[in-house]
């Protein structure tokens, strides 16, 4: 029995249960996975807005690292740009897309509460739009390519130890929004198990 749907073949589910035994097991955790990683993007879809909201509610990015929310960026272009030219199914990497737009929305939010905005800013956002058009639609080097993915980790570990410093010395976690970073969390553990019933590279886990 085959019905398959976004790639899901639940027919493998459907006809055990309709003979009354239990699926077996190298249908079931593949299924599973499927379906987690499609929830994975859904949820994506709203993963920033917690953070951006409490911005834009109190009119200020107090406490928030610039350099933190930069990097995340850049790395989140990195991943989406590898993900893109290895033909990863998307249910293995589809959040990107919406974690990475909604990554440039808080970063330009955060720019604009951080009065003046100068010629520097500019200039780093217009570099970024040039590189990352280019590693987008892959138009470099494939060893550069790689070598680039594989300092992605080294880049989101770089991401998180500004904000941590910034907690710290200011004694406060400012206007750091709890849920969106507890609902990072929960989607990277949700993600270790998709990528590995999934064959993806593990690195690809953020």
């Amino acid at each position: 029995m085959e019905l398959v749907i976004l790639g899901m073949n639940f027919g493998c589910i459907l006809g055990p249960l309709s003979a009354g035994k239990f699926p077996e097991k190298d249908c079931l955790l593949p299924l599973i996975s499927k379906i987690l990683g499609y929830l994975i993007v859904a949820g994506s879809t709203t993963a920033k807005l917690p953070q951006i909201y409490k911005i834009l509610k109190h009119n200020s990015a107090r406490g928030l690292s610039v350099a933190a929310f930069e990097l995340e960026v850049v790395g989140l272009t990195i991943s989406l740009a590898y993900c893109l030219h290895k033909g990863i199914p998307f249910s293995a990497y589809g959040e990107l897309y919406f974690l990475l737009i909604q990554a440039i929305v808080l970063v330009a939010i955060i720019y604009y509460y951080s009065q003046p905005v100068g010629a520097k800013v500019w200039m780093k956002a217009l570099l970024y739009c040039a590189v990352a058009l280019t590693i987008l639609a892959g138009q470099i080097d494939p060893i550069l390519f790689e070598a680039l993915f594989a300092s992605k980790h080294a880049v989101f570990f770089s991401a998180r130890v500004p904000q941590i410093w910034k907690n710290y010395t200011n004694k406060s976690t400012g206007e750091l929004s709890f849920l969106t970073c507890f609902m990072n969390l929960g989607r990277s553990v949700a993600r270790l198990f998709t990528s590995m019933q999934e064959n993806t590279p593990m690195n690809i886990v953020k």
